[in-house]
């Protein structure tokens, strides 16, 4: 395949800024997919296939912005956001041209979707409400943060590549293209790097950095310390709630990290790209993003992957106190909630909203089985066990025979309470209503009528609806594994008892 002119332009452009890269990278330009990198010749494990100087990496350093952006005292997602739509707006002038020009105008994840589209794709997701409350952060960043800016730049500057759409298209790239590069830097974006396309634990290629600290004395920044995680980064509400929600979808922190170099003889100046595995002739060489389940690969990188083993289904608290309120009085939910946090339980937490997880295979987390555990407590069997945490640490050893059976069930850490001790016949029906009711956000369309949707859509053409129902039916899968968690015991009772009847009817 012929290289096309923009992947050509852009070696040049790597060239003539001291880029050092191997001639076994295949540079693919796709119209459907973009570029990829593909390996012309067997790559082995340990070849160093690419070196990327980071001042030719675009960051807050490094920008024609930086003094612009530091005068505005803005720094993590929002300063670099100003850097790229400052080179943008510089066109051919731009030192990092060569490069803008192979990145497309945005990419594709909800955060530019138009709130119709997020309404009616990802109702009832993971991401409906998260969608709808990044784009209303953004756009505050970008009227009390960007447009104040413009009042005191240059004249030369051209202001139709600050409005809102170009503020959310950076936004877009960088959440979906960015790397943390080292201490002084901070994290930017990094040409060559960001080719690599992602899959899931089967990674080629890692991108590693010795840590720099040539800065001189009028650079340092007290507030730019290295930074290990990402939500040490985020300094506005809306960094703060996108690193959380990754965090909860995918159980780690998400985004494009450079491991440290275990070079000691390297150069500091430079990233290193180095394979971790064999790579066969003609196949692609990934990185990887991290372990994420489809909820954070569609929010952060804008597609999804079939199978996903880190997919997850968070059930708020807020619906398990809805059940409860269909049951009972709300000062009894309040109670039996108070006991339960008494007992040193919580949900997951993130934006002032509480959730529990449900497992890639079903499995909900313990606080969730220990707080309807609680709810359905007989009155008797509960107000022992309120007593019991009451008295815990005011009586002596000797009479710990006054406790409740239950508290020494749940007065453990949350690992070590037994699960199956949990899953009595009634918390195992309010799992199942619980299952039911989170079911229900997804409207009218059942699971197959999803299944079938998917299988007339083009993932190229309706790429929004094909990432969407794909988020949507690994959801409803855990769902529906969750349903067959809370059914099995019972199935189990069911499969003995008739085990022994056919043994007493043979006696």
């Amino acid at each position: 395949m012929a290289t096309s002119r923009r992947v050509r332009a852009f070696k040049r452009w790597m060239k003539s800024r001291g880029f050092e890269f191997s001639d076994a990278l295949n540079f693919v330009d796709s119209p459907e997919d973009g570029i990829s990198v593909r390996a012309l010749c067997q790559l082995k494990e340990g070849e160093v296939v690419a070196r990327i100087p980071k001042d030719a990496c675009l960051t807050i350093k490094t920008s024609g912005a930086r003094q612009m952006i530091e005068d505005a005292g803005l720094d993590g997602y929002l300063g670099l956001a100003v850097a790229l739509m400052y080179e943008r707006s510089l066109g051919e002038e731009s030192p990092w041209a060569g490069y803008l020009q192979i990145l497309p105008h945005q990419e594709c994840l909800p955060l530019v979707w138009t709130l119709n589209e997020v309404n009616e794709l990802l109702s009832g997701t993971e991401l409906q409400k998260i969608v709808q409350e990044d784009k209303a952060l953004i756009y505050e960043d970008w009227k009390e943060n960007i447009l104040p800016i413009l009042d005191f730049a240059p004249s030369n500057l051209n202001p139709n590549f600050f409005a809102v759409e170009e503020y959310f298209a950076a936004r877009s790239l960088i959440a979906s293209r960015s790397f943390q590069i080292d201490d002084y830097h901070g994290f930017g974006m990094v040409p060559l790097a960001d080719l690599f396309n992602h899959k899931t634990d089967a990674e080629d290629v890692h991108f590693t950095s010795l840590s720099s600290n040539y800065e001189s004395d009028n650079d340092v920044d007290e507030n730019n310390e290295c930074v290990t995680d990402e939500e040490e980064l985020a300094q506005k509400s809306s960094i703060d709630h996108e690193t959380e929600m990754d965090t909860a979808f995918s159980g780690k922190s998400s985004g494009r990290n450079l491991e440290p170099s275990s070079v000691e003889d390297g150069d500091p100046s430079m990233l290193e790209m180095i394979m971790i595995k064999d790579v066969s002739i003609g196949a692609e060489v990934f990185n990887t993003y991290g372990s994420m389940g489809n909820a954070a690969l569609l929010h952060r990188y804008g597609f999804t992957e079939q199978d996903n083993p880190y997919d997850i289904v968070n059930i708020d608290l807020e619906l398990v106190l809805q059940w409860c309120s269909s049951l009972f009085s709300g000062r009894y939910s309040r109670a039996r909630v108070s006991l339960w946090r008494r007992l040193d339980y919580s949900a997951c937490d993130s934006q002032n909203s509480e959730y529990f997880e449900i497992s890639s295979a079903g499995e909900p987390q313990i606080e969730l089985l220990i707080l309807l555990y609680i709810m359905l407590l007989p009155d008797d069997a509960y107000h022992k066990l309120d007593i019991s945490v009451s008295v815990a640490g005011k009586i002596h050893k000797s009479s710990e025979t006054a406790l409740s059976d239950d508290y020494y069930i749940l007065s453990k850490e949350p690992s070590n309470v037994s699960k199956e001790r949990m899953l009595t016949r009634k918390v195992c029906d309010a799992l199942l209503s619980v299952a039911d009711m989170r079911e229900s956000l997804y409207g009218l369309n059942s699971i197959e009528d999803d299944f079938k949707a998917l299988e007339r859509c083009d993932s190229v053409r309706e790429r929004k609806l094909f990432h969407s129902l794909m988020l949507r039916i690994s959801e409803r899968n855990i769902l529906k594994k969750l349903r067959n968690y809370a059914a099995q015991p019972f199935e189990t009772a069911k499969r003995n008892s008739a085990r022994k009847k056919l043994k007493s009817s043979t006696k």
